[in-house]
């Protein structure tokens, strides 16, 4: 919602730089998830010992967190560690396949428990900054209701630098997102590898290749975010000079 608002109000100041930032990074979002739910799906073929659920219990109790709940969420790929009731959710694919797609999903969440128990720097960054992106993404949905109604013109310096601000913010907190996933894999891989859950090193190289087309899409958000971000600001400083 917010992009094309954002487009709607480039194009009516004659500009097409943002245009073709958006336009690059959902071609290349669409590509990259096309390739993960690929790979998703050529490893959900391969075999492994335990279910999902099997897996994110035994890396939580070798790990000595007993406070989390291994749960099942509706959806596919819609997997993720909740901090704030401190439980794992895993789509029910993931829940219920004894796969290596299944075994490193499951255990990459499992890796965001564990940041979570010993306080991972990173992620802790991360939580804090939850509640200005919030206030942020709040803030950029009066922007455009007031940009709809015409109180701003698509030249004025308030309203783009209202933009650059909340992007400022949305941005950061993509930024440091990247190290907190990244780490979740390495936390995952190294458990997976430890206990021998894949079996072997082809379920190793297999199940790293699942986490990295995962991690690929934060990078390009990050990126996206950033591109938008930079083209805001310099239009921004480019006004002012004017």
């Amino acid at each position: 919602m917010t992009s094309t608002f954002l487009a709607q109000f480039v194009i009516s100041g004659g500009n097409m730089g943002y245009l073709m930032i958006l336009g690059v990074s959902m071609l290349v979002s669409m590509l990259v998830s096309q390739r993960l739910k690929s790979k998703f799906a050529e490893y959900s073929q391969v075999p492994t010992g335990m279910s999902g659920r099997e897996i994110a219990e035994k890396m939580l109790a070798d790990n000595g967190i007993r406070d989390v709940k291994v749960i099942s969420t509706p959806g596919q790929l819609t997997d993720h560690y909740n901090p704030a009731n401190k439980t794992v959710n895993l789509s029910e694919p993931v829940y219920h396949m004894r796969t290596v797609s299944a075994a490193a999903v499951a255990a990459h969440e499992c890796g965001h428990a564990v940041q979570h128990a010993k306080a991972y720097a990173w992620l802790t960054m991360r939580s804090k900054m939850v509640p200005v992106v919030s206030i942020a993404s709040k803030m950029m949905n009066v922007v455009m209701m007031v940009g709809m109604f015409g109180f701003f013109s698509s030249g004025s310096g308030m309203f783009i630098w209202l933009i650059v601000a909340c992007l400022g913010a949305t941005t950061l907190f993509s930024i440091v997102t990247l190290p907190v996933e990244f780490d979740a894999s390495n936390r995952a891989l190294a458990w997976l590898d430890s206990t021998g859950s894949l079996g072997s090193s082809i379920g190793h190289e297999r199940a790293k290749d699942a986490l990295f087309w995962a991690a690929m899409t934060y990078v390009v958000a990050a990126l996206s975010s950033l591109a938008t971000l930079l083209y805001f600001l310099m239009k921004a400083l480019g006004n002012r000079r004017n």
